[in-house]
């Protein structure tokens, strides 16, 4: 089955590790076989992964762009998610990181950032919390 992507002008986007920027026209690609693609908005710089759960997404979405061949990467993943798994006790968060793990482990490595990218809201709610000013 065929992926079709419509690209704005300007838009960068990355396919198998190579970055690539669509020229000055909207633009439709339609990409035949399996590959690793992200779009522009869905790619993290490492500066970019400071906080915990960006620090999860950083390296499945390196191990999405590497295949999963990075045993390195892997490890990483494993220590960031362990982490943050022992700092929360949500269910549905909790539920979230069971999914991310389940989807790492199955090599489903665009189906863990989907589960990655639930977590931001959940993390956002906490780490924007401020203490009411008595």
């Amino acid at each position: 089955m065929a992926l079709k992507i419509t690209l704005k002008p300007g838009e960068k986007f990355v396919i198998n590790g190579a970055v690539i920027v669509n020229g000055d026209r909207r633009t439709n690609l339609v990409i035949q076989n399996k590959v690793s693609i992200l779009r522009e908005r869905d790619i993290m710089q490492f500066e970019e992964a400071d906080t915990p759960v960006k620090r999860i997404y950083f390296p499945v979405m390196m191990l999405y762009l590497d295949g999963g061949a990075d045993k390195a990467l892997h490890a990483e993943f494993v220590r960031r998610i362990s982490e943050f798994i022992n700092a929360v006790s949500n269910a549905e968060a909790l539920q979230h990181c069971i999914n991310i793990i389940q989807a790492v482990n199955a090599g489903e490595f665009y189906r863990a950032l989907l589960a990655c990218k639930k977590l931001l809201p959940f993390e956002e709610e906490r780490l924007s919390y401020e203490p009411s000013k008595v």
